[in-house]
Formats: structure tokens, sequence, C-alpha cells
């Protein structure tokens, strides 16, 4: 009888998590400008469908390419009129102030020598593909988070852990390029929180690396909204409570935070702000929902103020437009939320025949939400959101060719022209 080898059942250390956030330079606009390099440096906005003033500046050149168009004949922001919104903007437009979503019309007023282009979204489609299938040939694990951002886990990737995730950023951002010309901002951390946070650090182009250690130097200092899930109105409450910085949350008691913001929130932003997030890269996940809200500072009355609850519900839908757009989906429910003066609330849904991103669409159906809720008491929020999401490329029935518009309904659009409502 002979002694059988032992096999050792220890097994190596887990590697540390290393997590990235990429997030493409300018993405709608920078496709653009692979187009037209001329404007390369030039305050650019893109949003909008293509107007008659697009398609005559294309029908001129005649065989002439594209990158030949002098830049005196593009169209300027301080000529547009219209209702539409800004997907978005090259660097040298936000330095006035300008940014996503914003109306058009207020930017022109902002930077009116700005020049505008439609969006291409069956270009962006395609940029969108190709960059994110060159980071998952290199890393595969990828959680796409709309058409110009994604997670991925650098973990086990080879390079992944060398500087702290620098060197195979180095390689994603080098391939994206050599792909698509476009560059890219990756922010590389030990979970999701951080590695959103971190990206926007030297943007454009930039890699940021943080670790566990780096959060009172590096996060501390950054204001509580920099927090992916901190938005404007729960900063205006920090804010109130004497509450400005990261640093600042991390030092209140938890048992503050819960009792202003309940238990779940509460607890979570304590959480954050020490840099604690669990949550995995999910490499198949969909929205469920995508919507826009706004509290009125003063409340609206329904007839008395319709003009101006008009402006607001529209403005609203191409919000959500935009963002369905710029995220790369379709939506097929659409639906409506009301907050009355004595806090109770109301919503309706819509489902359309077929997928839209559509403005106009979704307009008209907010309206036909809107045609079935009471409007006898005052306002004090309305919104607007869009459901049963789908990628645009896999949307039944979804019509490219329509998609991007961000008019304005027609003054016959349900909801617009009866004179009970807005």
């Amino acid at each position: 009888m002979t002694d059988e080898p032992v096999t050792p059942t220890s097994t190596a250390p887990a590697l540390p998590r290393r997590i990235a956030h990429l997030d493409m330079d300018a993405f709608f606009a920078s496709v653009e400008l692979l187009r037209y390099p001329q404007l390369k440096g030039l305050p650019v906005v893109i949003g909008g469908s293509r107007r008659s003033v697009d398609e005559a500046l294309l029908a001129a050149q005649g065989e002439r390419a594209l990158r030949l168009i002098p830049v005196a004949e593009f169209p300027l922001l301080k000529d547009y009129v219209g209702r539409g919104v800004i997907t978005t903007a090259t660097y040298a437009a936000r330095q006035f102030g300008i940014g996503s979503a914003m109306g058009m019309m207020k930017a022109a007023r902002l930077c009116p020598q700005a020049i505008v282009l439609p969006v291409d979204f069956d270009e962006i489609r395609r940029f969108s593909r190709l960059f994110k299938a060159t980071i998952a040939a290199i890393a595969p694990l990828v959680e796409d988070r709309g058409v110009d951002e994604v997670y991925i886990d650098f973990t086990d990737v080879p390079g992944g852990q060398d500087e702290g995730g620098r060197v195979l950023a180095r390689l994603i951002q080098q391939s994206i390029f050599d792909k698509t010309g476009l560059t890219c901002s990756i922010g590389v951390a030990p979970n999701k929180l951080l590695a959103k946070m971190a990206s926007e650090f030297n943007k454009p182009k930039g890699i940021s690396i943080v670790f566990g250690t780096d959060l009172q130097e590096k996060i501390w200092p950054l204001n509580v909204r920099k927090i992916n899930g901190i938005g404007p109105k729960a900063g205006d409450k920090l804010a109130a409570l004497g509450i400005q910085t990261i640093g600042e949350l991390a030092a209140q008691a938890p048992h503050r935070l819960v009792r202003h913001f309940g238990p779940s929130s509460g607890v979570w932003m304590h959480q954050a702000a020490w840099g604690r997030d669990a949550s995995p890269v999910v490499t198949h996940s969909e929205p469920v929902s995508i919507s826009r809200e706004t509290t009125f500072e003063r409340d609206l009355h329904a007839v008395r103020d319709k003009v101006e609850l008009g402006a607001i519900f529209t403005r609203l839908c191409q919000q959500v437009a935009a963002d369905l757009q710029r995220k790369g989906y379709a939506a097929k429910t659409i639906g409506i939320k009301l907050r009355y003066d004595d806090f109770k609330i109301a919503t309706r849904d819509q489902t359309a025949a077929s997928y839209t991103d559509d403005a106009s669409a979704i307009r008209r159906l907010a309206g036909q939400c809107l045609k079935r809720v009471p409007l006898d008491k005052r306002l004090r929020l309305l919104g607007v959101r869009a459901g049963s999401l789908v990628k645009t490329t896999d949307a039944p029935g979804f019509k490219p060719d329509q998609a991007g518009s961000t008019s304005a309904p027609t003054p016959q659009a349900p909801g617009w022209a009866n004179s009970q409502l807005f």
C-alpha cells in the first residue's frame, strides 16, 4: 500500500477589486467633429432633428467633402427657432454654461455664436456599438450604462491591477481611439461609486486612479452632489443642514441623516460618503423607466397658469426624449405624475402602438394622460415618465428615421388645445 499524494486545498487570495467607469468625451459632439474636423475647438451644440437649414447646407456642397465646408456656412445658435433641447455640447461651448437637456433658445442667449448641428442617431449608435465592442474584446465584464458610458470590472483582467488599473485603462483608451478616432475619460477605483466620481477628475482624455486610502484627500473635499444618486433636491436639503462636502456628510451621525432622509436614503448617504459600495458590475441590465419632474416655486392653477404649465409640460417631455435618445432607448408607455397643493398625488399611464423616443409623440401621449386626471386643485409638482423601455436597436416597430425629434407639439395635440388643460 502506497501513500497517495496530497493535493493542496489552499487557494490564492482574491485580488483587490478594481472597477472602472468609462465616459466618452462629449460623445455626440465628438462624433460630429469626425465628420466636420474644421469645427474642432469651436463652440458647437448638438440637438434637435435635421432642419431645412441643415439640409440646405448639405445640398449646397455637391461633390465637395464635408470637411471642406467653410465654418462661416454653418448655422448658428443665435438663429435657432424652436423648442428643441441640447443633447450635448463641445467643451468650448460648455465654458459658456451650456449643458445637456438645456433648451436651445436659452443656450442661444448664453452663446449665440455657437454652431448648431442636429443629432445623427444612426451614426451615434454605430459608434456606441463600436467602442463597447472594443472594450469587451479586452475586458469582457462590461456594464452598459447608456450610449456613451460603461462600467468595467478590471479585477482579473491582465493589467487591471498594474498601477491601480492605469495600465489597462491606457490600453482601452488607446484602442478606442485607434478604432473610432474618439477620446474617453476613465476612472478606476475599488467600486462603481468612486469610479464614477474619478472619471470626472481629468476630463477630457483623462485617467484617474483612486484607492481606498485616497478617500480623505480626493473624495471628501468634493461637493455632495458629486455622489451619483444625490440630486438637486437632496443636495439643497443637505446644504440647509450645513452639509456641503462629502467629508462633512461622512462626519454626520447616521441617525441624523436617517431622521431627515429616512432609513434607506439616510444609511445609504452615510455609506456613500465613506466610499462604500458593493454593487456588482451587471452585464445584463436594463432601466425600468426614465423620468423627469419639477416642483414649482409656487403652486400653479391648471387654467389660470395654463400657459406656464404648458411650457413646463412640453419641456419635461423634451427632456425625457433627450434622455431616451442619449441613452439609446425607446419607450412604449408614457406616464404623468401630478402632486396637488394638498400633497396628494395622481398618476396616469398611456401605452403607445409602437416604441418611440420622439418628443412630439411623448407630448401627445402625456397629453392623453393629462385628460384623465382631475385638475380642479392647484399643482405643486409635474412629472413625465417613459416606461416599457427597450434598446432602440431591439424595439419592434421603431422607426430610426423619425428618431431624435425634439420639436414642440402642435397646438392641436391632446392636452394642449382644450381650454381646461395646459
